[in-house]
């Protein structure tokens, strides 16, 4: 096992006996890990967009690359292109852990949506789905620093009764908008697009954690990202109140949300099955920036944890 494996592990191990909300089981398994050491993504299952550009020079620790994504001023993708997509084994959970640095002049966006960065999506949907109109797409980002999971269910949404409020009146129906709040999260975004009716709903954390100013919280150092997001249950036809959706900054949590509907009776045997890192900024970069990812890990979960109070300041030491 070489050093960055060790210090992925051992980071799991400190996890399991150090870091609040606990997931069911005892293990979690591990669907794929991704240490963008070398360009050969193709031969690890990565398509659409296999060739990405890779940098020596950031990275961190006990790595030697690391994965950039550069825009252009007035870009919407990347230099290198978007969409980096990988399948996985069917799951009704998904954590995600990964580091990420932004360059000092990182602004994102400049306006109150996008850059959109990763995505979850199911098998309801073809290998090759646009995921911005799917049966669900979990968005995992960060806009102005604040970071953000969102979700759209957009092919859902019955048509014929926008505005309307179907939640007690069938499953054949969205949840992120346009048929009514499905969870106390609200209505949702909903928007006609063409013939079809585009949503989206969104949960944010309550302060910048992507700074601008140098120090725990600055946006121009690495920080680890952990998101959980797991479907909720459906009984007897009918979608529960259930789902899991959480994300922790440099192992504090920051969201903690264990009531969410990501789909109904509509999608019954719905899983994730689908990872996607596809940045993208519609409205067109407004300055030359860049950002980094490193140490990818996608599992069903993290380790069951004890309860005990997030350490502060968590670092990997490598064995």
């Amino acid at each position: 096992m070489n050093c960055k494996m060790g210090s992925f592990f051992l980071f799991l191990f400190l996890s399991a006996v150090t870091l609040g909300w606990t997931n069911s089981g005892l293990a979690a398994d591990i669907l794929f890990q991704e240490n963008f050491e070398d360009g050969n993504l193709a031969a690890r299952g990565w398509y659409d967009n296999a060739t990405p550009i890779l940098s020596s020079v950031e990275h961190v620790a006990n790595s030697a690359k690391s994965l950039q994504f550069h825009f252009a001023k007035g870009a919407t993708i990347p230099d290198n292109g978007s969409t980096m997509r990988k399948k996985f084994l069917e799951s009704d959970s998904v954590y995600i852990s990964y580091y990420v640095k932004y360059s000092s002049n990182w602004v994102g966006s400049g306006v109150a949506y996008h850059p959109h960065e990763f995505y979850l999506l199911t098998n309801k949907d073809t290998a090759w789905v646009g995921p911005a109109f799917t049966r669900l797409t979990v968005y995992l980002e960060q806009n102005g620093g604040r970071p953000q999971i969102g979700i759209q269910d957009g092919v859902n949404v019955d048509k014929s009764n926008v505005g309307k409020d179907l939640t007690n009146v069938t499953e054949q129906r969205g949840v992120a908008g346009c048929n009514g709040d499905s969870d106390g999260y609200g209505n949702g975004d909903c928007y006609a697009n063409g013939s079809d009716y585009w949503n989206g709903k969104m949960w944010k954390a309550s302060s910048v954690l992507f700074s601008n100013t140098p120090g725990a919280y600055y946006k121009n150092d690495w920080h680890l990202v952990e998101a959980y997001v797991k479907l909720n249950s459906i009984v007897n036809g009918k979608g529960v109140k259930d789902g899991v959706l959480q994300y922790w900054f440099d192992g504090n949590p920051i969201m903690d949300y264990k009531n969410v509907v990501f789909r109904t009776g509509l999608n019954a045997d719905m899983k994730f099955n689908q990872f996607i890192i596809g940045p993208y900024i519609g409205v067109g970069s407004p300055v030359d920036q860049t950002f980094w990812i490193d140490s990818l890990l996608v599992t069903t979960g993290r380790l069951a944890d004890a309860q005990l109070p997030a350490p502060q300041n968590l670092r990997i030491i490598s064995q």
